[in-house]
């Protein structure tokens, strides 16, 4: 057998990786370049982000979902789903976003516990008063590891909040209470991947970490006596490294082969000025994981806030107006069932038409093209 149809043979049954043709990752598959111990981890990682927990091992007494898996699932674990959470805040006439954390928020939680049930009978947490309800949808996950790796100095570089370019765009950081860089959630308000997974077992499973000891309170109250058997933590130091490890090494999704309409799609895109804020490329920076130093990753987001018009306005977070929103990652639209925040929209073109604020230009520009530049447009978004 000649080399060339060694080498073909070679990436059609994909016994091995050759130059030129190693295979594409499949949706839910872990990053190349891992090493033993990194893919045992994103192994065991995987079978702590599929548990289903019980109130016997810890679920409630308040919850959205009884595993990681539940609300990430589509196409594979770590994907995105279909439930939608809701969120609370209220921005203070002092300019101060209030989260309502002492009250419950900021996630109001949709189911409890039949112990919880029967003590308090209620079927959710109760909303605060005085709060705007928000809702979200449920994001994939898919490459999120690579956004953790790109450096703060990258997406600083590419603010311009008082827009001194004059191109009516001016995107900005959000930051935690201590002042670090955000990047993870819709407003961009979690600084790094580990605080936002180990956030997610209290806040979504109710089930306590070694990062957040203790139970949440029903709506500012304490959960009374008797309804949460099991001891805090309820997950240990290990169960959230696997599970941290599996998120983090998540592949991002595989955009597909352009076809020449697509080609062009991807001309018009940066024509009209979409990737000012969908910015096609971010590279990490140094890293302790080979897998994640100094890569490319073509994610199509700035990690800044923008202000997205009143249409789509709901609720402050950290230094986000209600306007205000992360520019969504691009990487894996092809994958999504909803669009925008709220997943209010089933249709691509539909969530594009909805932009507002800083991307009215833009939009403007989209609404203006003709119809075989929309389709153009539209197929590259699809592709990615």
């Amino acid at each position: 057998m000649s080399r060339r149809r060694r080498r073909l043979w070679t990436c059609v049954v994909g016994a091995a990786v050759a130059t030129g043709c190693a295979k594409p990752p499949n949706p839910g598959d872990p990053l190349r370049g891992l090493t033993r111990e990194e893919r045992a981890s994103f192994d065991a990682g995987r079978q702590v982000f599929g548990r289903v927990f019980t109130p016997a091992t810890g679920l409630g007494p308040l919850f959205n979902a009884t595993a990681c898996a539940e609300c990430h699932e589509k196409p594979a674990p770590g994907g995105s789903g279909d439930e939608v959470e809701v969120h609370v805040a209220t921005l203070l006439p002092s300019g101060v976003c209030d989260p309502f954390a002492k009250k419950g928020g900021l996630v109001i939680q949709q189911h409890v516990t039949p112990a919880l049930k029967a003590a308090l009978g209620i079927d959710k947490e109760p909303t605060p008063a005085g709060a705007t309800e928000a809702h979200r949808s449920s994001p994939e996950l898919l490459g999120l590891g690579l956004l953790d790796a790109v450096p703060d100095a990258t997406i600083l570089a590419r603010a311009d909040p008082d827009d001194r370019d004059k191109d009516g765009i001016s995107g900005r950081p959000n930051h935690s209470l201590d002042g670090r860089i955000g990047r993870f959630g819709r407003k961009a308000l979690v600084p790094t991947l580990r605080e936002f997974n180990d956030g997610a077992f209290p806040v979504e499973i109710g089930v306590t970490d070694p990062a957040v000891p203790t139970e949440e309170t029903i709506g500012g109250e304490p959960i009374p006596p008797g309804v949460d058997p099991v001891p805090e933590p309820e997950v240990d130091q290990a169960a959230t490294d696997a599970a941290d490890a599996f998120v983090r090494f998540l592949a991002p999704p595989a955009p597909l082969k352009l076809s020449s309409a697509a080609k062009s799609g991807r001309t018009i895109f940066s024509r009209i000025r979409c990737d000012a804020c969908h910015v096609p490329t971010l590279e990490t920076g140094d890293n302790r994981v080979k897998a994640l130093r100094y890569k490319e990753v073509s994610a199509y987001t700035d990690l800044l806030l923008h202000d997205m018009g009143p249409g789509l306005a709901d609720i402050c977070l950290g230094d986000a107006t209600p306007s205000e929103f992360r520019t969504a990652p691009l990487m894996g639209l092809r994958l999504s069932e909803t669009f925008l925040h709220d997943g209010r929209t089933a249709s691509v073109e539909e969530a594009v038409r909805l932009h507002g604020g800083e991307a009215q230009a833009s939009r403007d520009k989209f609404v203006a093209l003709s119809e075989p530049e929309r389709k153009a447009l539209l197929e590259f978004l699809k592709s990615l």
